[in-house]
């Protein structure tokens, strides 16, 4: 759609009042907001959201029908004109993202919903120091830290080492003690190997409510194969049967870390 020859106006205004439309909103579509909308936009769009991905220099060949390599390398941190200009500005957006969800992590933490996982004990403690900080009783002046923007002072550096990975948050402070590392051979690396991330063993990994979906899928699909195994495939039976606990005592671990234990009234 981004990239063949139509009349691109006519076509979105169908598509945004279908979508808009009675007919869109039983499918739950989200409405489509007023605004100019063209090619150009669209296409930058696509460019920054697969810049946060893995391997995409050659994703952003293939989906933006590049001939060559050389041509999509701007969005893997080649330096150099807008490239570099894009670069610059998908590291801001990915800066703002990770500060706005440690923000929302502290605030469950305020609310009671704490961190799971291997990395909750770090993670928690930091929290409980900002925290400190922020309380009107141990402050020495007058003025006291309150804002979202005072907070998100305090909250900048967690932020700079935060990784997403599909079902966990990875708080890459200590190289050394990262598992993913250990286990590629690579224990000087700046970053943290996402695709190989152990969750469930890693001490620098944190499991969250936005995650529980993940491993809730993982536990009943697990389980659904364990189920259609014959009791002559034990081998296969035994791993499953590991990574069934697994998952199973993530979802435990973190329905247990986000209980809100209300005072009777």
């Amino acid at each position: 759609m981004l990239f063949g020859r139509f009349t691109f106006g006519a076509r979105y205004k169908w598509f945004k009042n279908w979508v808009n439309s009675e007919a869109g909103q039983r499918l739950g579509l989200a409405l489509i907001p007023d605004g100019p909308v063209n090619l150009r936009m669209l296409r930058r769009t696509l460019a920054l959201e697969m810049a946060y991905r893995p391997g995409g220099v050659l994703a952003s060949k293939i989906h933006l029908k590049h001939i060559a390599v050389a041509s999509t390398e701007g969005y893997a941190s080649r330096p150099g004109g807008a490239q570099a200009e894009l670069l610059t500005e998908v590291n801001k957006h990915e800066s703002d993202r990770n500060l706005q969800l440690i923000l929302e992590e502290f605030q469950n933490y305020q609310q009671g919903i704490l961190p799971a996982g291997p990395g909750a004990r770090s993670l928690t403690e930091v929290f409980a120091s900002i925290d400190e900080k922020l309380d009107p009783a141990a402050a020495t002046a007058p003025k006291t830290q309150r804002s979202d923007h005072d907070v998100l002072n305090l909250l900048t550096k967690r932020a700079k080492v935060l990784h997403l990975g599909p079902a966990n948050y990875c708080w890459f402070t200590d190289p050394s003690r990262a598992l993913c590392l250990k286990l590629a051979g690579t224990p000087t690396a700046d970053r943290p190997l996402v695709g190989m991330c152990d969750s469930a063993r890693c001490p620098q990994a944190t499991h969250h409510p936005c995650h529980r979906p993940v491993w809730a899928e993982h536990v009943e699909r697990t389980g659904t194969f364990l189920g259609q195994l014959d009791t002559t495939r034990k081998t296969e039976r035994t791993r499953l049967q590991t990574d069934y606990d697994r998952a199973l005592r993530v979802v435990a671990e973190i329905d247990a870390a986000n209980t809100i234990n209300e005072e009777p009234a």
